[in-house]
């Protein structure tokens, strides 16, 4: 009998390129908006209206831990959106963990404050902000899996840049309508200022038009096909029953590597966004010492922790012009990766990064002339954001490329989650900590990024470069372990 009468199973029809880079660059911008409003809210707004401790530093170190608290959930949406991905396939993953984000962020509109239920508006906030944390950890690599499963040879670091520029989109449209809500407010005390209206319901405009972008991106991801590398690795017989277990087991090296390769992208981007923000519009000390002599308060210069003194929105659109960078060297680093390798840009960035750890003291130290003040701190943003990009982009392909087919969803999402503990959730909480230990300065908050950098040079000089590692002969059948 003819061996051709047995038909080989049918792999799944491609998806159209624009198609999936549209899927993954929407999905990503949504979830990515979906965090950072809720980073926004938690240096503008819940400091004063869900933690009101009677202590500046304290309610901003409460806000920072619920906002940490999302990065102890991501690691758990990564097993659990990972073991449904590895097992049955990346679409259904990617819109249940869009679906999920959506409705918590969508819930945290309506929440009431602290002077309506007491520190129960804490908690329930506590627990949407966990929802969000499960959704992102599901989000991520599902989307990065969706973007370089489905490209073309030799460009698949370049494919992997697009989930990555979610994180700046997502970034500059939720700041955008921050900003636009916030003029549109009436402003007593000046329109660079946050206006009282904006604390009693603005704020919550961002977090219900969330709810609009979802819809967008649902319809987006449900057109969409499973890639044939996962249909190859089903049709092999190579799935397995339990991901985790086979990713430990078979796979720990490159798990704890791809955590730590992760690491100084984590602390970069959170110090560039959520720390900066605190600090550069925190009143500076002869400020804070007239607004307290005009108030007839008391004021002590040796407790309080001083900033830069820049109006919010002036401040904003200062990161959302650094925001632009990351996104532009987001793009350019995938060509780059491409053409060089993984592993050898992301070591001379990660030693850009360490020097740039360094410099705090030189861009962000209040200056005799505002005017230099200002051009200093939009020069660290702008070579801040620079470094991010450059950082961020090859991440979308290096970490899934560090593991087989079969366990790429759950590895990859465990190594970029796990590593959001290390880096994201540490990185605010550490840095508020840093600038006051220092007396308001920031120079100890730059030693902190450059130490996170040195873990992940050595993490980098542990690993391999995984450019050429063929997705469909790495199905993960007959595991050997590590690359």
């Amino acid at each position: 009998m003819s061996s051709a009468s047995t038909p080989a199973p049918a792999l799944a029809p491609a998806n159209p390129r624009s198609r999936v880079i549209t899927a993954s660059l929407i999905g990503t911008t949504i979830e990515f908006y979906d965090f950072y409003v809720y980073a926004t809210a938690a240096v503008l707004v819940f400091p004063i209206l869900f933690f009101p401790t009677g202590n500046e530093t304290t309610a901003l170190l409460s806000s920072f831990a619920v906002f940490g608290a999302a990065m102890v959930a991501r690691p758990v949406g990564a097993v659990i959106f990972g073991h449904f991905g590895d097992r049955f396939g990346r679409k259904a993953t990617l819109v249940a963990s869009l679906l999920t984000m959506g409705i918590a962020t969508f819930l945290i509109g309506f929440l009431p404050t602290f002077n309506e239920i007491g520190w129960w508006a804490a908690l329930l906030l506590l627990i949407l902000r966990l929802f969000q944390g499960f959704a992102l950890g599901g989000e991520w690599s599902g989307a990065a899996l969706v973007a370089t499963e489905n490209a073309p040879k030799g460009k698949r670091a370049w494919y992997g840049t697009f989930p990555q520029l979610g994180a700046p989109i997502g970034f500059i449209i939720a700041n955008t309508i921050f900003l636009v809500i916030n003029f549109a407010l009436p402003h007593p005390d000046g329109p660079t200022q946050r206006s009282e209206a904006f604390l009693a319901f603005g704020w919550r405009v961002p977090f219900l038009f969330s709810a609009v972008m979802v819809i967008i991106g649902l319809w987006v991801r449900l057109r969409l096909v499973e890639s044939e590398t996962f249909a190859k690795a089903e049709s092999a017989g190579a799935i397995r029953r339990f991901p985790l277990g086979e990713v430990i087991r078979s796979h720990w090296k490159n798990l704890i590597l791809g955590t730590f390769i992760m690491l100084a992208t984590y602390v970069l981007f959170y110090l560039m966004t959520s720390f900066t923000l605190s600090y550069g519009t925190k009143p500076t000390t002869d400020a804070a010492r007239a607004a307290a002599d005009a108030a007839g308060t008391a004021f002590d210069p040796n407790t309080y922790v001083a900033g830069l003194g820049f109006g919010y929105t002036d401040f904003v659109l200062m990161q959302i012009v650094g925001v632009i960078f990351f996104g532009v060297f987001t793009l350019l680093s995938g060509p780059i990766a491409d053409a060089v390798g993984r592993r050898k840009l992301l070591l001379w960035v990660t030693g850009g990064i360490a020097v740039f750890g360094l410099l705090f003291n030189v861009f962000l130290l209040p200056q005799a002339d505002p005017k230099f003040t200002g051009a200093l701190v939009q020069a660290f943003l702008v070579f801040g954001f620079v470094l991010m990009g450059s950082t961020f982009g090859p991440m979308g392909a290096i970490l899934p490329e560090l593991f087989p087919t079969n366990v790429r969803y759950t590895g990859s999402a465990i190594a970029y989650n796990v590593s959001s503990i290390l880096g994201a959730a540490l990185a605010p909480i550490v840095a508020v900590a840093l600038w006051a230990a220092a007396g308001g300065q920031p120079w100890l908050v730059g030693v902190y990024l450059s130490g996170s950098a040195i873990l992940t040079l050595v993490a980098l000089l542990l690993s391999k470069e995984t450019k050429d590692v063929d997705y469909d002969a790495n199905l993960g059948l007959g595991e050997t372990g590590s690359l």
